[in-house]
């Protein structure tokens, strides 16, 4: 067994190692060569351009690499972080499903391409939020549906439901520049479209493309190098193409709801079961360790008592009165030392800044100085799901801050300026109706209030660095 050779991966044999899992895999049963293991070495890059090199079994899946990855960053596993297979040089990517191998998606890959390592928010969203994901007039079924959850999930994923995604979207002529504007259905045996009208006769309809050996990808600049009439373009691409782009077809949706409704209908009717299987058995995962865990310290607040260290030993506050007088005296010194801190911030060199406005640069929701196009291109790449956010620099205000949030598949921007009060200064999203002592306390605040936002804070974008 062989692997092609590129720049970014090197093939040699090794002795069987631990997985990421921790468990021992003896290819000898498998592959018939005791004692030994086909590896390989693959370059994976983070959004920053760091890259790390990492050494997979030729049955690594994408979900062990990522886990690999995430445990080697010492990230947070939410289940979110994706491989994402990027072609540059043709304008496309896509995610890798958590099944596919990663070794076997490289050798259909030209020697420009690259692993990235993601989040992507939106990758299961459909599993989630399955009753508001197609729009009615993009489905119609072989078997009828009762209109509930359940059963719409099992008719996508029972391969005798034969359910079928219809809709108008731009075709690019193969070879050509030019785009047709045609009536399109999606099948499990394929992508067709209507030679006349929106008639789905079987002499009516013409084979785009197939699903089997194919593949799903995301036009990343549609308009600049295909020529695209929208910015929302994916492309069907045979796993067989490298680098000729005469024979993918590339597709135009709408708006964004309408492309992403494509790409997941092609992948629910291509793997159907496993795509389902993949989402549940994190879920499965987690809920049986939550189940056996037992929780690290108590948060009950029955748990907490007052305490007076004034003395040479702590005491315990047990009348209520003092207990509250304590809690405000405490409150008043506080805040007296960071209005001291303040002062001796803005008089002293030794002290050009003060801690609150300096220490959301420690966050990863924060994004520095980029530009607005840049924060919107972060969003739209780790998902267009409701809650998902990030802080920046502001271009138009040295002295304010961004948010920038994602709600109804649409980005919003909502900026945050300082204000002072009582020689404070404070940060507000609302012309300083509430106000914030730095930038992590108003995005904790966020987090748990939707206060004038359209919706609460839930993911944040983040880059990590290989």
């Amino acid at each position: 067994m062989s692997y092609r050779e590129t720049a970014y991966t090197r093939t040699r044999w090794s002795r069987p190692h631990p997985t990421v899992h921790g468990t021992w895999r003896d290819l000898a049963s498998r592959r018939s060569l005791t004692g030994w293991q086909i590896t390989k070495d693959v370059k994976v890059f983070s959004e920053d351009g760091t890259s790390k090199v990492v050494e997979i079994l030729a049955d690594m899946t994408a979900r062990d690499l990522c886990q690999l990855l995430v445990y080697r960053s010492h990230c947070v596993d939410d289940n979110s972080w994706t491989l994402v297979e990027h072609h540059p040089h043709l304008g496309l990517e896509r995610c890798l499903e958590d099944h596919e191998l990663v070794a076997q998606v490289e050798s259909t890959m030209a020697s420009e391409s690259k692993f990235l390592f993601r989040k992507n928010y939106a990758k299961y969203e459909f599993f989630k939020n399955p009753m508001n994901f197609f729009p009615e007039q993009m489905v119609t079924w072989c078997q009828q549906s009762n209109g509930s959850q359940t059963q719409l999930l099992q008719n996508f994923l029972n391969s005798s439901s034969c359910p079928e995604i219809q809709g108008v979207l731009h075709v690019k002529e193969l070879g050509r520049k030019s785009w047709k504007k045609l009536y399109v259905c999606l099948r499990r045996s394929g992508l067709y479209c209507s030679t006349k009208g929106a008639s789905k006769e079987p002499r009516h309809l013409q084979l785009l493309a197939d699903l089997d050996d194919s593949n799903i990808f995301s036009l990343i600049a549609g308009k600049k190098q295909y020529g695209a009439p929208t910015d929302f373009g994916f492309c069907i691409k045979p796993n067989k193409v490298r680098s000729e782009t005469k024979e993918m077809r590339m597709l135009c949706a709408e708006d964004e709801q309408g492309r992403m409704c494509w790409v997941m209908a092609f992948r629910l009717l291509k793997y159907g079961m496993l795509l389902y299987q993949n989402y549940r058995i994190p879920q499965q995962r987690k809920a049986l360790l939550s189940h056996f865990s037992t929780p690290v310290r108590s948060v009950s607040e029955n748990s907490l008592v007052a305490m007076d260290f004034s003395g040479q030993t702590g005491r315990v506050i047990e009348n209520p009165a003092e207990a509250q007088s304590a809690a405000l005296e405490e409150g008043h010194a506080w805040r007296k030392r960071s209005t001291r801190m303040n002062v001796l911030g803005s008089q002293s060199p030794l002290y050009p800044s003060t801690l609150s406005t300096v220490i959301h640069r420690t966050q990863h929701w924060f994004h520095g100085r980029i530009s607005r196009e840049e924060s919107h291109r972060i969003i739209k790449q780790q998902g267009l799901v409701d809650g998902l956010f990030l802080l920046r620099d502001s271009q138009s205000n040295p002295k304010a801050f961004v948010l920038t949030l994602c709600h109804h598949q649409k980005i919003k921007n909502f900026q945050i300026l300082p204000c002072e009060d009582d020689g404070q200064m404070f940060f507000s999203l609302d012309d300083g109706n509430t106000k914030f002592s730095d930038l992590i306390q108003l995005v904790d605040f966020y987090q748990l209030n939707k206060g004038i936002l359209p919706c609460k804070l839930k993911h944040h974008c983040i880059r990590v660095a290989l």
